[in-house]
């Protein structure tokens, strides 16, 4: 882990360790000769001597040989070829298939299911010129899953276009790698999932930043190109065709993920800090719904004995409750979820690597994966802001007052105003999006708060709010830009404000004119205990005040 954030820090004292890794990576391989028209004529010139055979029904009828030699291949290997329905969850039905030896490496499962994927239309002139378009939308056409075992990447899979130039996605998982290196270089690690549950988490921290220097892309250029042509595009193109035609993949990023991963002292340690954490945020960063899967166990109370480590492989089904906290920002998500018995997982998932707008070429995966881990430090702050919310002393006052920035004599801040309400909801809910918030955005959110009198709320007027908050220092600009993100400070004053009208003023105000009538419930929730207690005392000060409720 190279940077420390506040979540990590304020709970220290709880951690037994920590290390953060890249999990699902997903890269798309191309043959850029075939992504135009043009470059596919001149690639069938290379391959068969002219264009003369270029035509819907040899395009058809290569197509046809590729699925030919591979289901007689593995017919006579007796690999396991499956066609699977609409629906099925291929990577489920991979598992079971697994070799148990772990000495085995190679091929061992072949899926076919559609997909839509990229074909070509041949048309002739009156000339008989061929000219090439894309079919639009694109069809559906099967799509070959290999699944293989490599001796350092562990289960990948690519999946793989029956149909010219071939396109294929490569699936990796880097726990997998760390897994393996760990494993030669003798360091001890208990793995559950896809998951490090203990060991050496310093070790294993310091093989999983290797994966995130430039070395790592020619790792992955490695073991794509060493299942890719011998193993996937032999049954399209043997080698000697694939060498006179210069055919030749070329590797983008399509999706990746990485996570930090926090290993707590005890399992009830676990469950207090990360329930308290759901229960308080959720509101502020607009959480409706929560997805939890029950176990069959408790957490352990105590930290449980040493034992020889070994790795372990993933479970089928979760052993403890795992309740996943998780926000969407178009093409990105932040999730944050109780993993195993002692562990909490903060990933960072790029859909689509577009939403990182740092390129997608497989050369920017240092920046794309310090892109990321920038965005599970940015979220944890926020979230450990929310959580643990502050209110210095003569801030009540302070907000009010008249705002002044610059020569610009502005209104102050005041949370009473169910616009200005709205806008401080809003800004908690866009605090943990990665690169700050636009005006537009504001707004939207904003008018999705406001009652239906004030749905004319534009980014001219989130515009003027925003520069009241801006003169408070609780708001700011992202590097001279037309975005703007709020500050820790700004998350925790307004959150604390927020906090203190809707979950103690309010309800305390409600129930003192209202005396609950009859027996009291056998069980009481410790914040309506603490709600009963805080009513009394108010009613006896406001007795004491000589003040009607």
């Amino acid at each position: 882990m190279q940077q420390l954030d506040d979540f990590s820090a304020y709970h220290d004292e709880l951690l037994e360790g920590h290390y953060d890794c890249i999990d699902r990576i997903v890269l798309n391989g191309y043959f850029p000769l075939g992504q135009q028209g043009g470059g596919l004529r001149t690639w069938w010139r290379q391959l068969t001597g002219s264009d003369e055979t270029l035509d819907q029904a040899h395009l058809q009828r290569m197509a046809g040989r590729f699925s030919r030699r591979l289901h007689a291949w593995a017919k006579k290997q007796g690999i396991p070829l499956i066609h699977c329905a609409a629906g099925e969850r291929k990577h489920d039905l991979a598992e079971r298939y697994l070799p148990q030896d772990s000495g085995v490496h190679g091929l061992f499962l072949i899926l076919v299911a559609k997909a839509p994927g990229l074909v070509w239309e041949v048309t002739h002139s009156k000339n008989g010129v061929p000219h090439l378009q894309r079919k639009t939308p694109w069809p559906y056409v099967n799509h070959y899953h290999f699944h293989i075992i490599d001796p350092d990447w562990g289960h990948i899979t690519i999946k793989m276009s029956g149909h010219p130039p071939f396109g294929i996605q490569v699936m990796l998982n880097g726990h997998e790698w760390v897994e393996r290196q760990a494993r030669r270089q003798t360091i001890s690690a208990s793995k559950e999932g896809n998951c490090f549950v203990g060991g050496s988490f310093q070790a294993l921290d310091q093989l999983a930043d290797t994966l995130c220097d430039e070395h790592a892309i020619g790792r992955l250029s490695e073991v794509c190109d060493r299942w890719a042509y011998s193993s996937c595009l032999c049954f399209a193109l043997d080698l000697e065709e694939q060498c006179r035609s210069f055919f030749h993949y070329r590797y983008s990023v399509y999706q990746i993920e990485y996570s930090r991963n926090l290993l707590f002292t005890r399992g009830t340690a676990l469950d207090a800090v990360f329930q308290g954490l759901v229960e308080r945020t959720r509101q502020h960063l607009d959480v409706p719904k929560l997805h939890t899967l029950f176990g069959y166990k408790k957490r352990p109370h105590q930290r449980q004995r040493k034992e020889p480590l070994r790795m372990v492989r993933a479970l089928d089904q979760p052993a403890y409750n795992l309740t996943v906290f998780k926000v969407h920002f178009g093409p990105l998500t932040l999730k944050l979820y109780d993993k195993g018995a002692r562990v909490l997982r903060i990933e960072a998932i790029a859909h689509n690597v577009k939403g990182l707008r740092c390129g997608k070429s497989v050369e920017k995966l240092p920046i794309m994966l310090a892109e990321l881990q920038r965005m599970v430090i940015d979220f944890l702050n926020v979230v450990q802001a929310a959580h643990h919310s502050f209110l210095p002393d003569g801030t009540l006052d302070a907000l009010v007052a008249p705002t002044q920035r610059g020569a610009r004599r502005l209104a102050g801040v005041d949370l009473q105003n169910p616009r200005m309400r709205a806008v401080s909801e809003a800004l908690l809910i866009l605090s943990p999006k990665p690169g700050g918030f636009t005006l537009a955005e504001l707004a939207i959110k904003v008018r999705e708060r406001l009652p239906d009198t004030q749905l004319s709320y534009a980014p001219r007027h989130a515009s003027y709010d925003l520069s009241k908050l801006r003169g408070k220092e609780l708001v700011e600009r992202v590097n001279r830009s037309r975005r703007y993100r709020i500050r820790q400070q700004g998350i925790r004053i307004l959150g604390g404000m927020l906090i203190l009208r809707e979950k103690v003023i309010k309800p305390v105000l409600a129930g003192l004119g209202k005396p609950r009538v009859g027996r009291p419930p056998k069980n009481i929730c410790p914040l309506d205990q603490h709600y009963v207690n805080l009513q009394q005392e108010m009613h006896r000060t406001f007795e004491t005040l000589a003040l009607v409720t």
